[in-house]
Order: C-alpha cells, then sequence, then structure tokens
C-alpha cells in the first residue's frame, strides 16, 4: 500500500525539499509554499488521496492540545509589554546594581532575561529595549558596539528560556513533553545569561571607558528606594513567572492551563499599575491573533509538506547518507548543528523547527541522543540564527529603533563577542549535558 502511494520516489522528496529552499529564498510566503509544494508533489505521486490525507493531517494539528498554549502565552507577553511595566524594570534593577561595573549593560541583561521569560517574543525584547535601554546606555557614555550586543544578545534569549513558543513547537514537532523541555531549557538557559553578565562585567574591569559610572543623581539615594522600586516592579512580574513555570514544573497544571493563568495574571497586573485600557487590550488580541495565525498556517503548512515528503521516502537518502559515514554521536551532534546553524543565516527558526528538524529526530534512536538534550542544544543554536548575518533579525529589530548615527556595522561587531558565548554555551552543555537534563529526570521519574 505504501509503495502505490510514492514511498518508492525518494528522487521526488528530495527535489520537493530543494524547490521549498529555492522558493523561500525568493521570498515566497513560507506557509502557503510548503502547502503548495505538498499538494502539488502529492497529487503527482498519490492522485486524489492526497486530499483526504491534507484534511486529515490538517485537523489533527488543529485539535493539538500543545498549541492552544501559544496564543495565551503570546497574549500574556503583548499585555506585558504594552502595561509600561518594562520601564519600571530596567530603572529598578538599574539603581541595585548601581555600584557594578557596567551597571547600566547588567540591568539591560536582566531585564531582557526576566522580560524573555514573561514573552518569549524576540522582536518585542529587542525593539522595546532599544528604546529604552539602549539610548540610557548612549547617553551614559557606554561603548555604542557593546550597548548594541547587549541589547540584541539578551533579547533573544525568550527563544530559550521558559516559556518559550519555540520549545512548544520542537515538542508539538518531536512529540516530546513540554514540561520535560522547559524544566530541562530552565537551567542551560540561565548558564547563557550568566556567560553574557560574566562577559560584561569582565570586559567593564579591564576596560573602564566601554561603561563610565553612572553620575551621582542617576544613583539610588537609600537602600529603602532600592528596597521599593524593586518591590513594586521586579517582585511582582517575578511572582507571576514563578507561578506559571512551577504550575508546569511541578504538574499542577498543563502548560496551556499554565498559559491562561498567566494571561489572566498579566490583566491583573496592567490594572494593578493603572496602565490598561480598551484599547491596549484591542491591540494584544489584534497582535495575538495575527502572530497565531502565522504560527498555525506554518504549522499545517509543515505537516503537510512533512507527511507527503515521509509518504515519497524523501527522508531515506538523508538517512542512509549519514548512516553510510559512520558517525560517532559526537560528530553526528557537531554535523546537525553546524547545518542548523548555516541553515539560520537565509532562514528563521520557525523554518528549521517545523521542516529541517524533523528529518533528523529519526537518526536520534541511531546514534543514542536524547530528544529533549537535541531540542535544547538546537535552542542555543538558535540564537545565534538572530544574530548573525546575514538575516540577523535582531541587529535589524535593533536599528530600526536606534538613533541614526548608529550603523548597522557596529550592531554586528557588538553582536560577535556573544555568539561565541553561545558556542561556549554549547561546548559545556555537550560536556555536561546533566545541567539541562537534571531537573526534568528528577521533577518527571
Amino acid at each position: 500500500m505504501l509503495e502505490s502511494l510514492g514511498i518508492g520516489n525518494p528522487e521526488l522528496g528530495v527535489l520537493m525539499l530543494v524547490l521549498f529552499v529555492f522558493f523561500i529564498m525568493l521570498g515566497f510566503p513560507i506557509a502557503f509554499t510548503l502547502m503548495a509544494l505538498g499538494f502539488g508533489f502529492g497529487y503527482m505521486a498519490m492522485g486524489d488521496i492526497v486530499f483526504s490525507l491534507v484534511v486529515q493531517r490538517a485537523y489533527s494539528v488543529m485539535t493539538n492540545d500543545t498549541l492552544v498554549a501559544i496564543p495565551l502565552f503570546v497574549f500574556m507577553g503583548y499585555i506585558i509589554e504594552r502595561a509600561n511595566i518594562l520601564d519600571r524594570l530596567f530603572h529598578s534593577i538599574q539603581l541595585a546594581l548601581y555600584r557594578l561595573p557596567g551597571s547600566l549593560a547588567l540591568a539591560t541583561l536582566l531585564t531582557c532575561a526576566l522580560f524573555a521569560t514573561a514573552t518569549g517574543i524576540v522582536g518585542a525584547v529587542v525593539t522595546l529595549m532599544g528604546l529604552l535601554a539602549f539610548p540610557a546606555m548612549l547617553r551614559a557614555g557606554y561603548d555604542v558596539r557593546l550597548s548594541a550586543g547587549v541589547v540584541c544578545a539578551g533579547g533573544c534569549l525568550g527563544i530559550l528560556i521558559p516559556p518559550s513558543v519555540m520549545l512548544i513547537l520542537y515538542g508539538a514537532t518531536a512529540g516530546v513533553s513540554v514540561p520535560r523541555l522547559y524544566a530541562g531549557a530552565l537551567f542551560p538557559g540561565l548558564m547563557l545569561a550568566g556567560l553574557y553578565i560574566g562577559y560584561v562585567i569582565v570586559r567593564c574591569i579591564l576596560n573602564p571607558k566601554l561603561a563610565p559610572k553612572l553620575p551621582q543623581e542617576e544613583r539610588a539615594g537609600s537602600v529603602g528606594e532600592i528596597i521599593w522600586a524593586l518591590a513594586t516592579s521586579f517582585f511582582p512580574l517575578a511572582v507571576l513567572i514563578l507561578a506559571v513555570l512551577g504550575a508546569i514544573f511541578f504538574g499542577i497544571a498543563t502548560p496551556t492551563e499554565a498559559a491562561s493563568v498567566g494571561a489572566f495574571g498579566s490583566l491583573l497586573l496592567a490594572v494593578a499599575y493603572r496602565s490598561l485600557d480598551l484599547g491596549k487590550v484591542k491591540e494584544s488580541v489584534f497582535l495575538t491573533a495575527r502572530t497565531s495565525a502565522m504560527v498555525c498556517w506554518l504549522f499545517v503548512g509543515s505537516f503537510i509538506f512533512s507527511s507527503i515528503f515521509a509518504f515519497l521516502g524523501g527522508h531515506h537518502p538523508i538517512e542512509n547518507f549519514v548512516t553510510s559515514l559512520n558517525l560517532s554521536p559526537f560528530w553526528f551532534l557537531i554535523l546537525t548543528q553546524v547545518i542548523i546553524f548555516v541553515l539560520g543565516w537565509p532562514l528563521e527558526w520557525t523554518e528549521i523547527v517545523v521542516i529541517f528538524v524533523p528529518i533528523f529526530l529519526p537518526l536520534l534512536d541511531n546514534f543514542g541522543v536524547d530528544p529533549i538534550f537535541f531540542g535544547i542544544l538546537i535552542a542555543l543554536n538558535i540564537q545565534t540564527s538572530f544574530l548573525s548575518p546575514p538575516v540577523a533579525m535582531a541587529p535589524f529589530y535593533l536599528k530600526g529603533v536606534a538613533p541614526r548615527h548608529v550603523n548597522i556595522n557596529d550592531i554586528f561587531r557588538g553582536v560577535m563577542p556573544f555568539i561565541f558565548l553561545v558556542m561556549v554555551a554549547m561546548a559545556i552543555f555537550y560536556a555536561f549535558p546533566q545541567i539541562g537534563l537534571w531537573l526534568p529526570n528528577m521533577l518527571y521519574r
């Protein structure tokens, strides 16, 4: 039966994959390109049966409970973004860290890390911090490159640190538990943020001119002022985030249920700050619907594409090629991560996760690679696709809101050390996988 459905046409599958990359390079819409190629090659190989197959796959995607968490987490992020919480958060952390070298840069990284856990939306975090923290660092005499690197790298942490939308998509694609992925990604995300912070402190100690000390008028007047600033900005958001993640980690709620609590909590937080009105709610709902529709169409298109690709047997030549190389697990991981790193230049993380990652998933058992470990490694790797040219979405987001005298080349030079730090984090995680596997193994025995 499978032979009659086209399993004996792996050449068509490979041609299908090559055409997808070609059309994406030309700028065609990704989701509809996936569906068009799936329909076209499916009809060529299977005839009319492709239409019932596509309906079944689309229905199975749309009834996936895991994906319901995406619009809820996105809505939570947009409400927090529009509630003017970020400027309060940045100011309070800045007051608390003013004695440390590069205090503004450290405040930016910590704000990005905390805000990333509340939004998971890279573009929103980079843009907002580009409007708030980047000008503040430039006014204080900070080096342009260091300031740009801090904003771009810190803003990308939402890809890795829960509740990451990327991990939800990976979990749905790989059939892996999202709570286990979230638990696994927590410490690697904190480790990467710690590497960024350590790098900034060391650089500012070695070269104090990169980050001059704040003038006296911008420092905290007393310890009480610092505590009050943190109590009214840092702690409420931190409690909301810990409640959402804690409910997921300890099995109190599913990711979808926790996301709904987080969305409701973000509304209460915005009301408490007296920054919520009907216009902001409508705007947040509209942006959530647009983002969710994009993700859902992409997921439907990718499932149609991957189903036809599997029926054609397109994965067999790739599997046979990789198997023929007689790679060790180490070199298999190196090969896959290099491919994902290169794909990150022309493609966004969504295409990588839903199209190319499934090609590698069947090979994990052959090499004894844990899919949770593999997913976290990919999440670390994808940080670089937001930072490295030529696509480099984070630098372009920052350039769009930066002062005119800041050129894109300075921003690119600023992010290069942070790309290196991502690679260091990947090496550490490979050498000590328990950084990511200890918590899920402890919580979900």
